[in-house]
């Protein structure tokens, strides 16, 4: 029997029966493949702020399983308290994590089941706690289709042969399977592509190097992992035809928060003429926020800088240290957004609205 891989694990998953989420600590790999079972609020919200869960996709899994976990614990019937408690709950989870719209997207959906059966349909709790397990299931199975959805679109736009360049973890490891910006790799390499990827380390959390090196090459898949200020050199040699990279949040005139030094990689690839495409699901279109501008730009702790990673301190003591997770790539520096519904171009004002009317809401 062969040893298992990264591969063969749920990033998030429901074990219903023990109460627990259970997701892979994405902060022990690729040392270390260990499961963490939680089952507390508290618990639920560390591994989302610590970053033992995430990415956009996957984050907003964790978050319709949690809630419903939490939602199970309320012991009442009467649906206004068992409400009351419902919204502590979701505020508190909502909290951890600012930037990325599918956690607060996921939340409000569960909610939305709540109300509709609690006030509108007047149903027991009993059976509001039921639709909300099915309502977080659903989350996760919509995802895995979205992402398949979103690779059958990507691959549209290279050719067998073609280097990719990707930046942070949009893969396996940052949705339930298939991944965002991997998802045209993956589809690719079982259709025989030859890709051949490379992956940005993607300081300071080094989650290129961490994660989707790893989950490349577990999957037999043709990586090579560069610093992040090699990206340019790779381009203008010519080893580069695409970038494919992942979104936390999509502003309605199309601008995008990803992780840190995505709008780095956007405008050295509009300086070597190299197309850069977001993939990102629906979900992570936030149609009440106009421009990047408005995206809360989450900041963390300096000694991810300075001290993560190093046996010792490798900065002076006392520096100043700016730490934000993440930066907004201008519109203007994106060749196409990649969603399930089809490849949105500029100007993003309208392509964007085309896919909301697809969506139902227009």
């Amino acid at each position: 029997m062969s040893e298992k891989t990264i591969l063969d694990y749920d990033t998030v998953a429901l074990d219903d029966d023990n109460d627990a989420l259970v997701i892979i600590d994405q902060t022990k790999l690729p040392g270390k493949i260990e499961l963490l079972h939680l089952h507390t609020a508290q618990e639920i919200w560390d591994a989302i702020y610590l970053l033992q869960v995430r990415g956009a996709p996957a984050i907003g899994v964790a978050a319709g399983y949690g809630i419903y976990l939490l939602a199970k614990q309320i012991d009442t019937d009467d649906f206004e308290l068992f409400y009351e408690k419902f919204c502590e709950y979701k505020k508190f989870l909502d909290s951890s994590r600012p930037t990325a719209v599918n956690l607060s997207w996921a939340l409000n959906r569960m909610e939305q089941v709540a109300l509709c059966a609690g006030r509108q349909e007047h149903r027991p709790v009993s059976q509001i706690k039921e639709l909300l397990r099915r309502e977080a299931v659903a989350i996760q199975e919509e995802d895995i289709a979205i992402c398949k959805a979103i690779g059958e679109y990507g691959l549209t736009l290279v050719k067998p042969g073609d280097g990719i360049l990707t930046h942070c973890n949009a893969g396996k490891l940052a949705a339930s399977r298939y991944g965002t910006a991997t998802a045209p790799i993956y589809l690719g390499a079982e259709r025989g592509y030859d890709f051949h990827v490379y992956a940005d380390e993607t300081r300071p959390l080094l989650q290129g190097a961490r994660l989707t090196a790893f989950e490349l090459q577990s999957a037999g898949i043709d990586v090579t992992l560069i610093c992040d200020n090699m990206s340019g050199m790779v381009m203008k040699q010519g080893k580069v035809q695409a970038v494919f990279v992942g979104c936390d949040r999509v502003a309605a005139n199309g601008d995008t928060a990803n992780k840190i030094g995505t709008s780095v990689v956007a405008a050295v690839a509009k300086q070597y003429g190299v197309p850069f495409y977001v993939c990102a699901p629906t979900s992570t279109i936030d149609w009440n926020t106009p421009t990047g501008d408005r995206i809360v730009i989450e900041e963390r702790k300096p000694e991810e800088v300075t001290e993560m990673w190093y046996e010792k301190r490798m900065a002076p003591d006392g520096v100043k240290v700016f730490n934000p997770a993440f930066d907004v790539t201008d519109a203007s520096l994106i060749t196409g957004i990649v969603t399930e519904y089809g490849i949105a171009r500029s100007p993003y004002t309208e392509s964007l609205q085309e896919i909301k009317r697809k969506l139902g809401n227009g």
